[in-house]
């Protein structure tokens, strides 16, 4: 059975692996077939799937990551995760649904600090080999206003 306990202790190595910048771990919370979405909550409250960032798989968040520190080019940035306790809205056997509320601090290189997102986190978990792992989080962030330079994951 997944318990609050073990969700907060996910919720805590998933925000310390990217805050810590350990983005090479990131998709190791993931299943490989997994989902993972930031979006905002009028698309949420529409319906509407399309997301700021998308993935459909394993593979994808290791390419995003591998593009990250490969490929583009922003700013230099580090994130501070805040975290809320999960509210575990079902849990059966191997399986859990639960949404997490975040705050997401950005610093820049500079030292400026910001609030940069807002939101809940909706998550599927899902206990394999004894680990458990995301088979899907879509980040809602309260805020329909989205900074261009998403670059890390939320």
């Amino acid at each position: 059975m997944i318990d609050l306990l073990a969700l907060c202790a996910f919720n805590a190595a998933y925000a310390e692996a990217i805050d810590s910048d350990e983005l090479e771990r990131w998709p190791d919370f993931f299943v490989e077939d997994c989902h993972y979405r930031i979006t905002h909550a009028e698309n949420e409250r529409d319906g509407l799937p399309a997301g700021i960032v998308y993935a459909d798989s394993k593979a994808m968040l290791q390419d995003r990551i591998a593009a990250l520190r490969e490929a583009n080019i922003y700013e230099r940035q580090r994130y501070r995760h805040l975290l809320g306790i999960p509210l575990l809205q079902q849990a059966e056997g191997e399986h859990a649904k639960a949404r997490t509320p975040f705050l997401v601090v950005r610093i820049m290189a500079t030292g400026e600090t910001e609030v940069f997102a807002t939101g809940v986190y909706v998550d599927r978990f899902v206990r394999q080999d004894g680990q458990l792992l995301l088979a899907s989080r879509v980040a809602v962030c309260d805020s329909t206003v989205t900074d261009t330079l998403m670059a890390l994951p939320l």
